[in-house]
């Protein structure tokens, strides 16, 4: 007798595709689960030998129009398919996955997300699964053809109410709302119950806050795109993607304002316009050798200012966390900005 899968599938999936992945329901903490298998092929169907395979901390990526791994892929036409036993308390989850271009999930062999064919842009998809306790095998194919490339990954439990009068869950903290000078641009959140505001244009920036629907702010500055928007929040500003923002004027009278408006810089140290992004979790040195005190750990996909290098541009001078201090280059991609502009010191 066949066996029943271990993973039913509760809901279809919830409304049609770039439907956002927060919609209508308070959301707990998001998780990406942890030492995915990525293997990377050189194409857009997983054929022959991997060209390259590696440990990703988790499946969250703004590739850009860049190469997810120089020397090993191009910059379009690849697929790379993550695998990772990820363990779950028995309950409801809601799986959402955001892509550009396509993407397949599948927990125990049985497919929960099948949206491989692209749709012409970023579609977010959302679907509720009932999931055994223990460990279960998540795998996540993704496929990049032509343009960007964007991939993230990430499930939440589904709110239930048991009963009992302390199981009430708290109600999420409210960010104070700063005042909004009269005639400046306003941004509301429209399409997101809570929606992340980040340290850099990119899905792939830390997560600085959350705000919530309904809530409106000001708009100090965005990319050139107009896809991502600089925000003015209580004491700090932070990024916010646009597709969840409803803009009550033109978006492209506000300013372009460079990547590194939300990271922070120390006194004293210049902004010089260069944003990098590290391709692993790499040691902050006080000087540019391996041989130098470590002052630092700085995160895997972390965007970091670049505000200085050596004459052979094989260390960076970066700010992380307030502190400045030395990577090695081969470990970043530049992201935005010139190293021309980054002074030799």
């Amino acid at each position: 007798m066949k066996q029943v899968p271990r993973v039913l599938l509760l809901l279809a999936l919830v409304g049609a595709l770039f439907v956002p992945a927060w919609l209508a329901q308070p959301v707990q903490a998001q998780s990406f689960g942890s030492n995915w298998t990525g293997l990377y092929f050189n194409n857009p169907t997983f054929s022959g030998a991997p060209a390259l395979t590696r440990i990703d901390p988790q499946i969250n990526f703004n590739f850009g129009t860049n190469s997810p791994a120089p020397g090993f892929l191009g910059t379009e036409n690849y697929s790379i398919s993550w695998t990772a036993a990820q363990t779950f308390a028995a309950g409801t989850y809601r799986f959402t996955a955001v892509a550009d271009d396509g993407v397949r999930v599948r927990i125990d062999g049985t497919t929960i997300i099948d949206a491989l064919t692209p749709t012409g842009g970023i579609q977010t998809i959302n679907v509720e699964v009932a999931v055994a306790d223990g460990a279960r095998t998540i795998n996540v194919d993704y496929v990049q053809n032509t343009g960007i490339g964007v991939i993230q990954f990430f499930w939440v439990p589904v709110t239930t109410q048991p009963a009992g009068p302390t199981a009430t869950p708290a109600p999420p903290t409210q960010t104070p709302l700063p005042a909004i000078p009269p005639g400046a641009l306003r941004a509301t959140v429209i399409r997101a119950g809570i929606l992340n505001v980040r340290d850099a244009p990119s899905l792939g920036g830390n997560r600085i806050d959350r705000i919530l629907r309904g809530q409106t702010y000001q708009v100090v500055g965005r990319n050139e795109n107009a896809t991502w928007f600089l925000l003015q929040l209580a004491g700090k500003q932070g990024w916010a993607w646009g597709y969840y923002l409803f803009i009550d004027g033109n978006e492209f009278n506000a300013p372009v304002v460079s990547g590194l408006s939300a990271l922070g810089l120390p006194p004293g140290v210049s902004d010089t316009g260069v944003l990098a992004v590290t391709r692993a979790g790499l040691r902050l040195r006080a000087a540019p050798t391996v041989e130098s005190a470590q002052i630092g750990r700085v995160d895997w996909g972390a965007f970091v200012p670049v505000v200085g290098r050596t004459p052979g541009s094989d260390w960076y001078q970066i700010v992380w966390k307030g502190t400045v201090g030395w990577v090695a280059a081969s470990f970043l991609q530049i992201r935005q900005g010139s190293l021309d502009a980054v002074p030799i010191r």
